[in-house]
């Protein structure tokens, strides 16, 4: 029987087989410097981190740890927002308290040392991210531990940093939210049928066309992420093929990664709930 660390590692390795997942990296389809190898390394060098979670070592330092594991592969970041996802999910899930409830009860017990440890995870990988307002920038994650006198002199855990991006982060906001999405769309797996790699690919399309990805939204631009969602459900509808559309977007360079990562939160629910491998 695997444990919640090891169904947090498969849940990474299932994500990224899922197939088709438009403009992801899947297990048919790479990018030119960002391959399915990739995440299947970085899915084996999170797994310290993981473990970490599970034995009860502090949010902060288990996430980075594991997302210093994650980055020893060439391709860059592969999957640090699905561990930012998959870790308080593991935490919940070791302590027998993996609900809505549980894990919000992890995160908001996370620390400012929690959130320090958070920032010094952005010198190990390359992070796409949004400008901040103005009045935090301060805080820009991508000033990596020099932010975290600023964080100190705040008094910021790493839950009140979640809450600062939660209106335009769609892993934030699943911190804020109890993982709604991610409890929502673990239903949705052990409802459906099927090898699991088609039903992570309905999974994710369904999320995808339920709200724009915040990931394009940073990267494309809303119209970019506006027209994802759109075209999501058109192959719900039967309208558009999945496959043709999975092309297109990797050619255009148009990656919802934000639902690819709860995504991979919603495969670790469904393992911990007894989906059959």
């Amino acid at each position: 029987m695997r444990n919640p660390a090891q169904n947090g590692q498969l849940a990474l390795l299932l994500e990224v087989a899922g197939t088709p997942k438009p403009g992801n990296v899947d297990r048919h389809r790479d990018y030119d410097h960002l391959r399915f190898e990739h995440f299947l390394t970085g899915a084996v060098g999170a797994s310290p981190g993981l473990r970490a979670a599970a034995d009860g070592v502090p949010i902060g330092d288990a996430f980075e740890s594991a997302v210093e594991g994650m980055s020893g592969q060439s391709g860059g970041n592969t999957q640090f927002g699905a561990l930012l996802v998959t870790v308080p999910l593991v935490r919940a899930a070791a302590s027998d308290r993996l609900t809505p409830e549980g894990v919000t009860a992890v995160v908001e017990a996370t620390t400012v040392e929690d959130a320090c440890a958070f920032y010094t995870s952005f010198e190990h990988v390359d992070v796409a991210v949004d400008d901040p307002p103005e009045e935090i920038d301060a805080l820009d994650v991508r000033r990596g531990a020099t932010a975290t006198d600023a964080l100190r002199e705040r008094g910021l855990t790493l839950y009140d940093v979640m809450a600062l991006s939660a209106d335009r982060d769609g892993v934030a906001d699943e911190w804020c939210s109890g993982f709604e999405r991610s409890f929502e769309a673990a239903g949705w797996l052990l409802d459906d049928e099927g090898p699991i790699y088609r039903r992570a690919s309905r999974t994710f399309l369904r999320l995808l066309a339920a709200e724009p990805d915040t990931f394009v939204i940073t990267r494309n631009g809303e119209a970019a992420a506006e027209e994802a969602t759109r075209r999501a459900r058109a192959v719900l509808d039967g309208e558009t093929d999945a496959e043709a559309l999975a092309e297109e977007f990797v050619a255009r360079d148009i990656n919802p990664g934000t639902t690819a990562d709860i995504t991979a939160g919603a495969l670790f629910i469904a393992l911990e709930r007894g989906l059959e491998v």
